[in-house]
């Protein structure tokens, strides 16, 4: 029996929503568990760091999993792994043991319940005409799911403190086990389905794409100024005097007005070159933090900030997944939008790390706005440069020539 595209994308959103949203909450736990364990910020902030890089390494390998035997399965481990993770994170006491809870265990579980997982499935129940839009509207879930969940935890730490608070993301992560298998069921593993071409080939053939470099490399910058501007930005605004209401009310602006980005940017990303409108993003993303770095500093600003940047925020996640379908097919999409990810992550560890790390030496966090805006520049340019034509028709070009 066919799947309607509603329940695809219902069950679709729901996981993202819940997965992201927690994620999304973890910069309101940097101020309280650091003051109460007495740790400087870069523990706290390596953490989260490790969280990232250990989310893009394990991406290819949950994605290729999704690709091979199905996202249910995959969404199940994530999802077991991640209420371990968040109950050790709320029980470690020591740097190192944060670290293991924070980091590695939660980074490799957000792999497994996280975009590429779902993608993978989605790239086999939504048509190719509309997958770009249905991207985006699970990435707007995802956005959602931040804007929903800043209030939640912040209501949450003040009524219950940190350690109440993770207890109860855990229990809310046992979510995603029902909602995976409502998506992968009746599915069929999309590497199974068919002959032909295998993983190493297909990583190979991709490796080799001048284009799927160019995503890789653009979406490292995304990941540097996305996680370093969700981690650090509550705590620049209290060290610049303002209140933590204000830090709070940010992230949720973020959160709210990226669902309308992500929604709108999977939308257009049907009818205009995805490139383009990558390159767009990029650069408003560059001139954006610029303006918030020259104006005065106040609520006001802040405000009109985290709108601006939730426009922004994750409107890269449709298109960069869409390209890839684009150029080289769904049938190992979970795989190698994992490795793109990757490069994301990567640059998530180095925005996230160095914001702590930056900010101990010297103070403040200049330099890394600084390095976010340049970044958002290369970004655009190499984004300009990807040839989104899908490796079929290019082979046939010379015959028809």
């Amino acid at each position: 029996m066919k799947r309607s595209l509603s329940s695809v994308l219902a069950y679709a959103a729901l996981i993202v929503c819940v997965a992201m949203g927690i994620r999304h909450s973890f910069g309101l736990f940097l101020g309280p568990m650091s003051a109460d364990h007495g740790w400087n910020r870069e523990v706290f902030s390596f953490a989260i760091a490790l969280q990232n890089l250990m989310w893009g390494a394990a991406q290819p390998f949950a994605g290729l999993l999704a690709d091979r035997y199905g996202a249910k399965r995959v969404l199940w481990a994530g999802s077991l792994l991640y209420v371990l993770g968040l109950i050790g994170m709320a029980w470690s006491s020591t740097a190192s043991g944060f670290a293991a809870s924070a980091g590695l265990l939660i980074g490799i579980a957000q792999s497994g319940v996280t975009y590429s997982v779902v993608f993978s499935a989605m790239g086999q129940l939504v048509p190719a005409e509309r997958r770009s839009w249905a991207m985006g509207v699970v990435a707007a879930a995802g956005s959602f799911g931040q804007f929903l969940m800043v209030p939640v935890a912040a209501g949450l730490l003040g009524g219950l403190g940190w350690f109440g608070t993770l207890l109860v993301f855990a229990a809310g992560a046992t979510l995603i086990m029902p909602l995976g298998a409502a998506l992968g069921k009746g599915l069929a593993p999309a590497a199974a389905a068919s002959g032909g071409q295998n993983a190493r080939q297909a990583l190979a053939e991709a490796s080799s794409d001048r284009g799927f470099v160019l995503l890789t490399l653009g979406y490292f910058v995304c990941g540097f100024q996305v996680v370093f501007i969700g981690v650090h930005l509550p705590t620049y605004l209290l060290d610049k005097g303002l209140s933590g209401n204000v830090g709070v009310t940010a992230l949720a602006l973020i959160g709210l007005f990226n669902v309308f980005g992500t929604y709108t940017a999977g939308f257009l990303g049907g009818r205009l070159p995805k490139r383009y409108l990558l390159a767009a993003i990029y650069s408003l993303r560059s001139a954006v933090i610029s303006l918030f770095l020259l104006l005065p500093l106040s609520p006001l600003t802040v405000y009109l900030f985290a709108a601006a940047m939730g426009l922004l925020w994750l409107s890269t996640v449709p298109l960069t997944s869409a390209v890839i379908a684009q150029i080289f097919g769904v049938r190992f999409l979970g795989m190698l939008s994992g490795f793109v990810f990757f490069s994301h992550q990567i640059g998530s560890f180095l925005g996230v790390w160095l914001g702590g790390r930056l900010f101990d030496r010297n103070g403040n966090y200049d330099l890394v706005w600084g390095i976010c805006i340049a970044l958002g520049v290369i970004a655009a340019l190499l984004n300009l440069n990807v040839d989104e034509s899908s490796l079929a028709s290019r082979r046939t070009q010379p015959a028809v020539a």
